[in-house]
């Protein structure tokens, strides 16, 4: 018999979400054409945009679904989605400090809430993160302003299941023995505000996943390693 396990891949979000839309969509359908009234009408028109969505995979232009990431700046325009911002001083030179975090890939030694970071040309990388309900949240993005030692900068592109932009500051303090990092994180969760609210009753407000998450980083790059919570002792 064979001995080798499986790779379990979480499933995407995406695909989560298409098939909700299409079950959705379809009981809506099937509610509406048994009515015979306004009210049956309606709802068989409300179960397009969801018919629409499970078997393209995207929502109609002018739906109030999620919004479609084809320009991050029109997405995350306003007051839509969620602002983050943090710093950390660390006590490493701005040269080791941003050398570190423009590997993309060492990301989740740190990032509580990614699984991986794959850089997949030049500017652009894939990202995978661990989503609700053990669903798998995928992100295409690209740098958008890269100066060395100085700034990193980058936005999602079309297809992903969130819209997010961001970059990083790395400024020298203590005469050059120190790092300032400032991050500023900019994103639309896919259930929107009302998802990131959800989330934080649970331990997941953004501000303080990603506060810990620089705490992480700080200890990564002074000390090599991330200290681990002490088993209680009686």
């Amino acid at each position: 018999m064979p001995t080798d396990t499986p790779y379990y891949q979480s499933p995407s979000l995406g695909e989560a979400e298409k098939w909700l839309a299409l079950g959705g969509g379809a009981l809506l359908l099937l509610i509406g054409a048994s009515r015979r009234s306004a009210t049956g009408a309606y709802l068989a028109i409300a179960s397009v945009p969801l018919l629409y969505r499970g078997i393209t995979g995207r929502w109609p232009s002018g739906t109030n679904g999620r919004v479609e990431p084809g320009n991050t700046r029109t997405a995350l325009a306003g007051d839509r989605g969620i602002h983050v911002r943090e710093s950390i001083r660390l006590e490493r030179p701005i040269a080791d400090v941003y050398r570190f975090w423009r590997q993309l890939e060492n990301l989740p030694r740190f990032m509580s809430h990614l699984d991986r970071v794959t850089e997949t040309a030049e500017g652009t990388s894939h990202w995978v993160a661990d989503g609700p309900a053990g669903l798998a949240v995928e992100w295409d993005a690209e740098i958008i302003n890269q100066v060395e030692n100085q700034v990193l900068a980058w936005r999602s592109l079309p297809g992903s299941d969130v819209v997010t932009a961001g970059s990083v500051n790395f400024d020298a303090a203590r005469g050059g023995r120190s790092t300032q990092v400032s991050v500023h994180l900019q994103y639309s969760p896919p259930a929107g505000k009302a998802g990131a609210v959800v989330a934080s009753l649970f331990g997941r407000e953004p501000s303080q996943t990603i506060r810990e998450d620089l705490r992480h980083f700080k200890q990564l790059l002074e000390t090599g390693e991330i200290p681990t919570a002490p088993a209680n002792r009686e």
